[in-house]
């Protein structure tokens, strides 16, 4: 191997099990998972420690805010970690750039490893509760049209989690498109302005090492390498994988994708634009509740629940998880 990876806790892998399990490694953003590893970025470096997993205990996915992530109110700007316990009592946390990263981690680490904890204590603690308070507002007595009803949705559960990456790419897609479609395009100009000026000033201070000493030069081209890494940093600089086609062209590439996969499916209930299983979940629960009986009547239920929802408003640790993945859905259609 041209790099071999630093062993966390007590993991001890063979150079040869650790060789061939990085053969079978799929990455997620920084990180990643084999058959017999989890692999972690330091932070600036990807998948430079691994840990065998039968030394692992729990993994779960943290968000610290600006804004947003779960503390119970507030919903935007979130920055997401992705913390790994070991049996020895150590952790280690994982930065993300992007939290669908760590959330396809650890859906894969569920299936991989069905009996491993894929929350916090804390948060395991704060579910239970949800789920007792919200079995509680379920009706007991459903009406013969609502359990039809549930039929269908629980169906095209099941339809949609049989390639559960595709309603996460869709998902993942409509908010990078809402995110992309959102930037001023004057910011942009005024970040190739700043981007351009950065770099002429490194020039000229790289020009006036060369020629009179890093005395002399030496500030400028510091100066000049901050801002460009700032501009780069602040994600609005125009970049081959950061503008509006692009984002719009991944988005109804994937829709067209999903919409294929329906076309297949007699009378599926959700429009494809809709399609992910945590709307079907939604849905069904609104009925659960009794609100009412009808899949039109629990999309529009869930779309006044979702158009309601703002930085503002207090939320349990389940409704965050599932709305700042199926949000983006309704906000690029304008709630269609």
């Amino acid at each position: 191997m041209i790099f071999t990876p630093k062993a966390l806790g007590s993991s001890n892998l063979t150079v040869e099990e650790l060789k061939e399990d990085k053969k079978n490694l799929v990455k997620y953003g920084p990180c990643g998972l084999g058959k017999k590893a989890i692999y972690l970025n330091s932070f600036y470096l990807d998948r430079v420690y691994y840990a065998d997993m039968a030394n692992v205990s729990r993994v779960y996915k943290r968000v610290a805010m600006s804004k947003g992530g779960f503390t119970g109110k507030g919903l935007f700007g979130s920055i997401p970690y992705l913390v790994v316990e070991f049996k020895d009592g150590t952790k280690k946390v994982c930065n993300f750039k992007y939290e669908e990263h760590v959330d396809l981690m650890l859906d894969a680490i569920s299936e991989a490893y069905p009996k491993m904890p894929t929350h916090s204590v804390e948060a395991e603690k704060r579910l239970r509760k949800a789920e007792e308070k919200e079995r509680a507002r379920f009706v007991k007595n459903l009406s013969k049209e609502a359990i039809q009803t549930i039929d269908i949705l629980d169906k095209a559960k099941l339809e949609l989690e049989k390639d559960r990456e595709l309603s996460t790419r869709l998902a993942y897609d409509a908010k990078q498109k809402r995110t992309l479609d959102s930037i001023n395009p004057t910011y942009r100009i005024l970040a190739v302005a700043v981007f351009l000026a950065a770099a002429v000033c490194a020039a000229f201070g790289i020009h006036l090492v060369m020629t009179s000493g890093i005395k002399t030069g030496g500030v400028y081209v510091l100066l000049g390498f901050a801002f460009i890494f700032f501009v780069i940093s602040s994600h609005v600089l125009p970049t081959g994988t950061n503008n509006k086609r692009y984002g719009d062209n991944c988005y109804r590439n994937t829709l067209s994708e999903m919409e294929s996969k329906l076309e297949k499916i007699s009378n599926f209930p959700l429009p494809a634009i809709y399609a992910h299983p945590i709307v079907c979940e939604r849905m069904i629960r609104v009925i659960r509740e009794g609100r009412t009986t009808t899949i039109d009547g629990a999309m529009e239920l869930v779309k006044k629940d979702l158009k309601a929802l703002n930085p503002s408003v207090t939320v349990t640790q389940k409704e965050y998880d599932e709305v700042v993945v199926v949000k983006p859905l309704f906000t690029v259609a304008d709630y269609a």
